[in-house]
């Protein structure tokens, strides 16, 4: 519900160009990782942005969002076919896809061993799953930026909180909107990956772009603290 009720704060802040992280990193990445698919699963496309860059190198593609109100903008916009459906349960024959792309979506979805079950069984013998991910180091309940002005000199560091621990928690992510958050450690994604045949060829942990960095004097400080996370894996005849 959380998800309907918002789905307007993601569209307008991180889509059709004005979020530095997914112009200058996110974007940039899935169009070398998708290069060459010839049909494309996007799984939680939200308003289609990635689906539209699959479409562009090529690719046919099918893009599928849990929210009617995030669908509705995805078919607005064009560029692929969307529709209304959830990770745990796709509507697909097996091996309908030689590429399947989630892009910031699993760390909110509760049943992920059904929804990694579920890509694995979509996916043809040898295609790829692109899986993008905020940075669990990210995600960790309780971690944070810290700004000790009490020590001599000051310091400035990221502070960890129970990363073992999974926790789901429901963050403001600004005034009002309320969105929830699944931390998992990330041996549990490649532990759930691995046991559906789904085996990590490439992993990536980018520093944040200099867009991003660039919008708040705080954000320099941190340029070695990693935002994003991403898989690539490869499933096995």
């Amino acid at each position: 519900m959380s998800w309907e009720t918002h789905a307007g704060w993601w569209i307008d802040g991180f889509t059709d160009g004005v979020d530095p992280e997914y112009e200058e990193q996110i974007l940039p990445l899935a169009a070398e990782e998708l290069a060459g698919a010839k049909r494309v699963l996007d799984v939680g496309c939200g308003d289609g942005q990635v689906s539209r860059l699959a479409t562009r190198l090529g690719a046919e593609v099918i893009g599928i969002d849990p929210t009617w109100n995030c669908v509705s903008v995805a078919q607005q916009r064009g560029g692929a076919t969307f529709a209304r459906a959830g990770a745990a349960q796709l509507p697909f024959a097996a091996a309908s896809f030689d590429a399947v792309v989630a892009c910031l979506v699993f760390e909110h979805i509760r049943d992920v061993d059904a929804a990694i079950a579920e890509v694995a069984r979509v996916l043809q013998p040898g295609g790829r799953f692109c899986f993008f991910l905020n940075h669990p180091l990210l995600q960790t309940p309780n971690s944070g930026w810290i700004d000790d002005q009490f020590l001599d000199p000051p310091e400035q560091y990221w502070r960890i909180g129970s990363y073992l621990v999974e926790d789901e928690t429901l963050e403001e992510v600004e005034k009002n909107v309320f969105i929830p958050f699944i931390h998992r450690p990330l041996s549990r994604y490649v532990n759930a990956l691995a046991a559906n045949g789904l085996f990590v060829q490439r992993m990536e942990e980018p520093s944040p772009p200099s867009g991003f960095l660039a919008k708040a004097e705080e954000y320099a400080a941190a340029a070695t603290i990693p935002r994003l996370l991403y898989l690539r894996t490869h499933k096995i005849a």
